[in-house]
């Protein structure tokens, strides 16, 4: 019985040492701050309301040749487009232009682009609105290109959204 409580009591001494050690000497298994810890308060209020705040998201996986193709409605038209995080701009083929209402008549091709495929000239527009699924931007910067064969969705649209990420073949578009 004796040898039964000297066991347990070093046991539990044992673990209340532990638990003292660690608590006293939490600031060496804790990160060092290094003046990041004053630019992490100042943004947390954000950081804490836009963790409250859920979001909205879709994801697309990409082909076999790694692009992202996605449906979408500009101006209440349907458009097929690629995913072109290196163009600056949505670019509509000129067909697709034409099924949103935006007629070749009121094009004007004096922006001077550089493209994949070199230098090309584009027609700057405004479309009044770009849907996919649920997400809805309106009033986007956009550009009419003849010779492109399948509209492009670029940065002008990508960067209104709330975030957007390409990871192992998949992109998320995330928005509130």
């Amino acid at each position: 019985m004796i040898g039964w409580a000297c066991r347990q009591l070093a046991i539990w001494g044992g673990l209340c040492l532990l638990l003292y050690a660690a608590v006293s000497h939490r600031d060496l298994l804790l990160p060092q701050d290094d003046g990041k810890a004053v630019a992490a308060t100042a943004t947390a209020p954000s950081a804490e309301a836009s963790r409250a705040t859920p979001f909205n998201a879709l994801t697309y996986h990409a082909d076999k040749r790694g692009h992202v193709v996605l449906e979408a409605v500009v101006n209440g038209a349907p458009v097929r487009f690629l995913v072109d995080t290196g163009a600056s701009f949505v670019a509509l083929t000129l067909a697709d232009a034409a099924a949103a209402g935006i007629g070749q008549g009121s094009l004007s091709f004096t922006a001077r682009m550089n493209t994949a495929n070199g230098q090309a000239y584009a027609a700057p527009v405004r479309l009044r609105e770009v849907r996919i699924g649920q997400l809805v931007v309106e009033d986007v910067q956009g550009v009419v290109q003849d010779k492109l064969w399948m509209s492009l969705l670029g940065m002008s649209f990508l960067k209104r959204v709330e975030s957007w990420e390409m990871r192992d073949g998949v992109l998320t578009l995330n928005w509130q």
